[in-house]
């Protein structure tokens, strides 16, 4: 018989998971394609979702068959981001909350993220969750994105853990393979369009992560 790993540690995605980022880069590639005359269609959300920024672009690219280069887009992206940023960035449903009751626990924190280091350094500060956490692994921490299992298994090692012992907290399908391919203890959190999305091997399904269901699994 299986017995279970007693959790002794946790790491969480960040763009619509611990913030709410995923719903504002939504209407940047709104707008992105809207000024080429082109629409942000759910199948190319769906591609896009959880993968790394450049990979991210081009996919949308190739899907809409643009003349524009990721740098050009990377770029536009960033300006039409910062204003949003300062209007709309909050930290989602029972985030902070949660990593309060993870730390009250004793157990090590981290984020792992498609994004950027300085975006994810940036938005985690502005919601004052940065130093909540051990160490954040981004995109320039890994050579494959998720949903290969690289920066999972990176995590787990950094923490010292095994996969088996670790839970981690993901919103998008591409995330949530990542981490069960690294054999970790998955909770999906959907939200907003991710509702959607498959999440095969997830422990959990949350409602948010303010759901009281993940406490079980914090005790095994």
């Amino acid at each position: 018989m299986n017995v279970p790993a007693p959790i002794q540690a946790a790491v969480f995605d960040l763009d619509g998971l611990l913030v709410n980022t995923e719903e504002l880069y939504q209407h940047v590639g709104s707008e992105l394609l809207r000024r080429r005359g082109k629409t942000f269609g759910p199948d190319l959300l769906d591609a896009m979702m959880g993968r790394p920024p450049a990979v991210s672009l081009a996919i949308m690219i190739e899907w809409h068959g643009l003349a524009d280069t990721v740098e050009t887009l990377a770029a536009e992206t960033g300006a039409i981001f910062a204003g949003l940023l300062d209007e709309r960035l909050e930290p989602m449903p029972g985030a902070v909350d949660l990593v309060d009751v993870l730390a009250g626990r004793g157990l090590p924190r981290a984020v792992a993220t498609s994004s950027g280091p300085a975006f994810a350094r940036d938005v985690l500060g502005r919601v004052g969750l940065l130093d909540r956490f051990a160490f954040v692994l981004t995109s320039a921490d890994v050579v494959n994105g998720k949903p290969d299992p690289e920066i999972y298994l990176a995590a787990a090692a950094r923490l010292g853990v095994d996969p088996a012992a670790m839970i981690v907290f993901e919103d998008s399908h591409n995330g949530c393979r990542a981490a069960v391919a690294a054999g970790a203890v998955v909770v999906a959190v959907p939200g907003g369009h991710s509702r959607r999305h498959d999440f095969t091997g997830a422990r959990l399904i949350a409602d948010s992560l303010a759901d009281p269901r993940i406490a079980g699994l914090l005790t095994g």
